[in-house]
């Protein structure tokens, strides 16, 4: 990867982030605005609930992109699965039409595959536009971490310009903030001998990864 396609990259990357961080970070401004105007006991009681509710799913975005995104703790460390799936369940917290179901098979993974598992994640609940069934897989087998992410529901909503980032066939001038991610994590398996691939039919998506029980970083 070239200097100027990393700085795009982070650029793209980096808009994601603030995309998703404004709704929750804007609430918090608006409740603090109706706090500061509002007298009645019970109607700041209410405020307050709010502001609690957009600090909590702030935090969590934060946490979460941390992890998905960053270099958090070095990409060499191994990370407790209870981390992703904390952040995963996180994500669905107020998505009350999406169910998750969890098959894995190890206390611990390697910090690609766990950004590989919360970037399918993300995926797969933005494709849940009207609810439906998230099931979160992965095993080592082996010497490999083996990863799957399945999304069932009615309709599901999938850009194909992801599944090209997935895939990598998407031209680097045709990276978008909506593509960034899903090319980051093909970029990462690519960079320490893994793989990606996807399938989708109307109401279901499913991603894969094989990713080697190893370090890697992206240069």
């Amino acid at each position: 990867m070239t200097d100027s396609t990393s700085t795009d990259l982070a650029a793209m990357l980096c808009s994601r982030l603030c995309h998703d961080m404004l709704s929750p970070v804007g609430a918090l401004s608006n409740g603090l605005e109706l706090l500061a105007m509002e007298t009645d006991p019970e109607m700041r009681a209410n405020v307050v609930a709010l502001l609690e509710q957009s600090a909590a799913i702030s935090t969590n975005k934060l946490k979460f992109f941390r992890l998905a995104f960053g270099a958090a703790g070095g990409f060499g460390d191994r990370v407790d699965v209870a981390e992703p799936r904390a952040l995963i369940e996180a994500l669905v917290a107020d998505k009350n039409k999406i169910e998750i179901n969890w098959a894995i098979e190890t206390a611990n993974l390697g910090k690609p595959a766990v950004k590989v598992l919360l970037n399918f994640a993300q995926i797969a609940i933005d494709a849940l536009v009207r609810g439906g069934t998230l099931d979160v897989g992965a095993e080592i087998r082996d010497g490999n971490c083996e990863i799957v992410v399945r999304a069932s529901g009615p309709k599901i909503a999938f850009d194909d310009t992801i599944g090209k980032a997935l895939d990598g066939s998407l031209p680097a001038h045709e990276l978008s903030s909506r593509t960034a991610a899903a090319h980051m994590i093909a970029l990462l398996a690519e960079q320490t001998g893994g793989g990606l691939q996807y399938a989708r039919t109307d109401d279901t998506l499913v991603m894969g990864a094989v990713m080697p029980e190893g370090e890697g970083l992206i240069g």
